[in-house]
């Protein structure tokens, strides 16, 4: 089945207020659909780069502005949307076969992935035209 980028949502992480601090967290299969099995971030990303410019076969993702802020472009082959990521506490959750990129990072931004599988380089697919035909299938 093919995803729809109005299946990717923004999720409210759970937050506890303190004050020395706020904390939030991630538990498996609990505010998150799937159970984690890989976590990786990005980082020192100069000002208003850009990354990505893939899709996922079988991953599901959880994408979460750390610190600072930047874009995530999503693309379902037909419909596209760009969503800003700026708070600790919100996860963009992607879909698999969804083509997504990242871009306009501020100074200073980490973005943190929660990844349902392991890497598997046979589940990317990088190429857009390659992208578009398996969206037809």
């Amino acid at each position: 089945m093919i995803s729809s980028i109005f299946q990717c949502n923004i999720i409210e992480l759970s937050k506890i207020n303190d004050r020395a601090g706020n904390l939030s967290f991630v538990e498996n299969s609990k505010n998150i659909p799937f159970d984690i099995k890989r976590v990786y971030y990005i980082y020192d990303v100069p000002g208003g780069s850009d990354r990505g410019g893939h899709a996922h076969k079988n991953l599901e993702q959880f994408v979460i502005a750390v610190s600072g802020a930047f874009e995530v472009s999503l693309d379902d082959g037909t419909n596209k949307k760009i969503v800003r990521l700026d708070r600790p506490f919100m996860a963009l959750h992607i879909q698999k076969g969804i083509w997504r990129e990242t871009r306009n990072f501020t100074s200073g931004s980490v973005c943190m992935v929660l990844a349902s599988e392991e890497y598997d380089e046979k589940d990317y697919i990088d190429d857009y035209n390659k992208f578009v035909a398996f969206t037809q299938k």
